[in-house]
């Protein structure tokens, strides 16, 4: 052996060796994290038994920070997951967050649900939207998670209508999503002969470009959801499916075509439904549902306040309202938590303004 390899040779070595060392480092700080979780949890339970263990305004807080202390060479986002994936671990040895959402497993809703909760939580599949709010209202999950809005296709009208039923769930979080559709079969399809095309409608809205060019003939079925098209797949030789990267997995499907949504940038925004209402986190976001009278000018009467007092407004939605023809419920998302005095002066002066207003919820703006 040369000099040079062996120089080269004893570099490597001492370069594991301290990567060993920070190995073992790492592996202490976490189990030391882990004890002070089980501590907390002793602690709260002393001075409340009925104490609630995730706080979206800490975890939240807790991201950010660890996004503006890292220096690379991983990406914020990155190192964010991974301290995601700790805080998930932890969290489950004070108390396992059972979460609700649109089953059944490998649905987008599922990915949501873990890129926000971790993968310590515990994943409850449900048969429709309105079933996720009726389990976190029953108290048989901690949270639920339910679409709100593509980028493409725009608003998921049950979730809406589901929160103007609810009374008493809140908005305690947000998740974003980028959906990437992928043309999936089975080992028992004929490529050759694919007559049919399982998805959930919007699925099927969000690839129709791409369908019109490859598969103009084959017939389109709408689905409960991207999952139940994947499983339907299993058992016919004539059909494919369009679903993502987790029902591919789930039900062990093969990708015909991967990346076939018409917009590259597709992407759904999810909500986390709770019970308790979350405090401010230092960069937060409202929501709210205004019935207003059917008078003109109302819905000006309505913004006016918000602009006045300089609040950004990000979302406005309209639906019919169900306690009246030609009266309209409007969803407004606006920055700002209910807290602050100037959210707080634009919401007394708009609730005079309309029949009836509910704030769903303040809650942290979206990390990951």
């Amino acid at each position: 052996m040369t000099d040079s390899s062996s120089s080269t040779s004893d570099s490597l070595e001492s370069l594991r060796q301290r990567i060993d060392q920070l190995d073992s480092d790492i592996l202490a700080l976490i189990s030391e994290r882990a004890r002070c979780a089980q501590q907390v949890a002793s602690v709260k339970l002393t001075e409340d038994p009925s104490a609630v263990f995730y706080r979206p305004e800490r975890e939240a807080r807790v991201l950010r920070r660890v996004m503006e202390l890292n220096d690379g060479p991983l990406s914020n986002e990155e190192m964010a997951r991974l301290f995601r994936e700790i805080m998930s671990s932890c969290l489950a040895l004070e108390q396992p967050v059972r979460v609700a959402y649109l089953g059944p497993e490998g649905t987008f809703t599922e990915q949501a649900a873990l890129k926000h909760f971790g993968g310590s939580a515990v994943p409850v599949p449900t048969n429709a939207i309105d079933e996720v709010f009726r389990e976190v209202e029953a108290g048989a999950t901690h949270y639920g998670v339910v679409p709100v809005e593509n980028s493409s296709e725009g608003i998921v009208s049950h979730t809406l209508d589901s929160f103007m039923a609810s009374p008493s769930l809140k908005i305690n979080g947000e998740v974003v999503l980028r959906i990437h559709h992928h043309l999936l079969v089975s080992e028992r399809t004929r490529r050759d002969q694919i007559s049919r095309i399982y998805s959930h409608s919007q699925s099927l809205a969000q690839c129709r470009k791409w369908l019109d060019a490859h598969y103009p003939h084959a017939e389109r079925v709408a689905v409960s959801s991207n999952a139940e098209a994947a499983r339907l797949v299993k058992s016919e030789w004539h059909s494919a499916a369009i679903a993502g990267d987790m029902a591919a997995k789930r039900y062990e499907l093969e990708r015909v075509a991967e990346k076939i949504e018409d917009q590259p940038d597709n992407s759904t925004r999810f909500l986390i439904i709770g019970t308790h209402d979350v405090p401010p986190s230092g960069d937060d976001k409202t929501s709210i549902v205004a019935a207003m009278r059917n008078q003109p000018g109302a819905l000006h009467d309505l913004l006016e306040p918000f602009h006045r007092h300089g609040i950004d407004m990000t979302r406005l939605e309209s639906r019919p309202s169900h306690n009246g023809a030609w009266s309209y419920v409007f969803f407004i998302d606006f920055k700002g938590h209910g807290d602050d005095e100037r959210v707080k002066a634009a919401l007394a002066e708009a609730s005079e303004r309309t029949a009836d207003l509910k704030v769903l919820g303040s809650y942290p703006v979206g990390v990951l």
